[in-house]
């Protein structure tokens, strides 16, 4: 099937890492299998943080050598420093998402550091792994927990600052979920008459229902890259209000309707919904 979007499922990440129960890793490799299966070809299957900060996550070297690499299917992992990436690189990971807060409050929250001081670890990180396909993930884009909102001027100048160390795919987070369209809008022309060159994807989050409206605008924009969540599970541990992701199956209907075709099968995708409900109901809890 041909795609005019590109979705990347975060379920296996974002979706699990705010649950109160850690689900194993054969069951996170089977939910890599169901998504793959329903025609999902990007998938954000690990993050290497702490496992004591986020237990969720643990386990992540096993998980990566566990995934099935069928032609055309690609995985990413999260980091969030250079010790995220050094686990990351020697598990085998080729395409990594750095994250930096676009608000001081969550970033100290998130990351234990401010944004400046992430901004400059990254910079070495990137020019010491020349063969890995970094993204620049953007928390709190629009909307800080901590901060209120986030202005087009500051989140330009965070992706500036990825820009200048040698990263134009950006992913710009909703991380609550709260931000309005049009603030999303402005905030992403923003950018873009900054950095023309930079591939732009949003990833959001739907604590007001309105997801839908800033997919619909962001298409208009001419983004096509969207991250989404079977099931619509996930979260921020570290961003209180943050609510789940924008569902994928919820995503890929609303396309499908507008005749914006994304490769993905929605009776698949069911049932990949179902093998992650399948996986929290046998997790264990966190503590």
């Amino acid at each position: 099937m041909s795609r005019d979007v590109q979705i990347t499922d975060v379920v296996m990440r974002d979706g699990l890492q705010d649950e109160p129960l850690v689900v194993s890793v054969p069951d996170r490799l089977r939910i890599a299998d169901a998504l793959v299966a329903a025609g999902i070809t990007r998938v954000e299957a690990a993050s290497f943080v702490n496992p004591a900060r986020v237990p969720q996550m643990s386990g992540a070297e096993e998980l990566v050598a566990g995934l099935p690499h069928p032609p055309g299917v690609r995985w990413s992992a999260l980091a969030l420093n250079r010790r995220g990436v050094d686990r990351a690189v020697a598990a085998g990971v080729t395409e990594v998402c750095l994250v930096v807060s676009a608000a001081e409050g969550h970033s100290r929250a998130n990351a234990g550091r401010g944004v400046r001081e992430a901004l400059a670890d990254l910079a070495e990180v990137v020019e010491d792994n020349p063969h890995v396909r970094f993204t620049g993930g953007v928390a709190t884009a629009f909307v800080c927990p901590f901060d209120g909102e986030v202005t087009p001027q500051r989140l330009t100048e965070v992706a500036t600052a990825y820009a200048d160390i040698g990263i134009t795919r950006l992913g710009l987070a909703d991380t609550l979920g709260t931000a309005d369209p049009q603030h999303v809008g402005r905030s992403v022309g923003a950018v873009r008459d900054a950095l023309p060159e930079a591939t732009i994807g949003l990833h959001l989050h739907n604590a007001l229902g309105q997801a839908l409206r800033t997919v619909d605008l962001a298409l208009d924009l001419g983004i096509t890259r969207f991250d989404a969540a079977a099931g619509g599970y996930g979260g921020c541990p570290f961003a209180p209000g943050a609510h789940g992701n924008i569902a994928t199956e919820t995503l890929v209907e609303h396309l499908h309707r507008r005749g914006v075709a994304t490769g993905i099968d929605a009776s698949l995708l069911a049932k990949a919904v179902t093998a992650v409900e399948d996986a929290l109901h046998r997790g264990s809890p966190t503590s």
